[in-house]
């Protein structure tokens, strides 16, 4: 339990550090370094388990390029113009856009509770959406909410990409696919300045690639070894809480009746859509729905969803 309380809370540092990060480089720069140094890492930890040639496939690079480096650069562009509140707590809706998506997509049948709680949820990114405060702007979180929309459309498109490999490897191939499709919006962004780099953006950009990235990913899968799915992925229910709570602490975020509003039928539509007996019942080809299942893998799933299983070990 430990573990996975760790790993939802570290997540939750990811928008924060993002948006200190930003005051030093561009955000398609931002996402390349974030996801060009984990890559790096597990690139050299999956090479020794040998398991790294089954996961290198063009599927699984395009998967990463557009799951998180697209996805993720356009994020960043959306943090550097809202506020780390609005940011946090709308990407804190990716599950019920997952859960959604499967239903119409796949025609999985959901229970009228459930899909009352996706409705609740999505009112409550419409409601911290439209409102505005310091540091928010409706293009901001209209920014993050379509890169949300694009990480949880590549969830559940690519929900078997999982069959058959090592998840380490998979994480590091779509890691390195990240940073190759970040890289055409980094290249229309200025180049980051190193003759003078200042402190607390670069400090803020290791710390998001590994308090962010690579210490969430793996406490995740540590804890998820010892327990079911669905109780794992309560804990990443904690990445928007943190989120907002340091926003307004650190940040300065206003927290009046909208925000407060907002979160809290956000929070209560994923738990309304995550009841055990409500949840979706029908296992659907290329993503497994079970009740309540709370599958560890990209910020985009948790309750009820896609059961791509490692998804989120291999993003949040």
């Amino acid at each position: 339990m430990v573990a996975l309380i760790a790993s939802g809370i570290a997540w939750g540092t990811s928008v924060p550090l993002s948006k200190v990060a930003l005051g030093w480089l561009a955000p398609g720069w931002l996402t390349v370094a974030r996801f060009g140094l984990a890559a790096i890492v597990l690139l050299v930890i999956a090479g020794r388990t040998g398991k790294l040639r089954d996961a290198f496939t063009l599927p699984v690079l395009v998967a990463g390029a557009i799951g998180y480096g697209c996805s993720v650069a356009i994020q960043n562009t959306g943090i550097a113009r809202t506020s780390v509140t609005h940011a946090s707590l709308i990407i804190g809706a990716t599950p019920i856009m997952v859960a959604v998506i499967v239903a119409v997509w796949h025609r999985a049948v959901a229970r009228p509770v459930a899909w009352a709680g996706f409705a609740l949820s999505l009112g409550g990114v419409g409601l911290i959406a439209g409102g505005q405060g310091h540091g928010a702007t409706p293009d901001g979180d209209l920014l993050v909410l379509a890169a949300t929309v694009i990480s949880a459309s590549v969830t559940v498109a690519l929900g078997r990409m999982l069959d058959g490999r090592d998840p380490i490897a998979l994480t590091a191939v779509q890691f390195l696919g990240a940073t190759l499709g970040a890289l055409p919006f980094a290249a229309t962004e200025r180049l980051p300045a190193i003759s003078h780099v200042p402190t607390a953006p670069l400090v803020a950009t290791v710390a998001v690639t590994i308090t962010g990235t690579l210490v969430p990913f793996s406490l995740f899968a540590f804890g998820l070894k010892r327990v079911s799915a669905e109780v794992a992925g309560a804990f990443l229910n904690l990445e928007p809480l943190v989120g907002a709570i340091i926003g307004i602490v650190a940040f300065g975020d206003p927290y009046g009746a909208r925000q407060v509003g907002g979160g809290l039928a956000i929070v209560a539509g994923i738990v309304l859509s995550a009841l055990p007996l409500l949840g979706m019942r029908h296992r659907v080809p290329g993503a497994a729905v079970v009740p309540a299942q709370r599958p560890g893998t990209l910020p985009a799933q948790r309750p009820g969803v896609v059961s791509a299983l490692h998804e989120r070990v291999t993003v949040p």
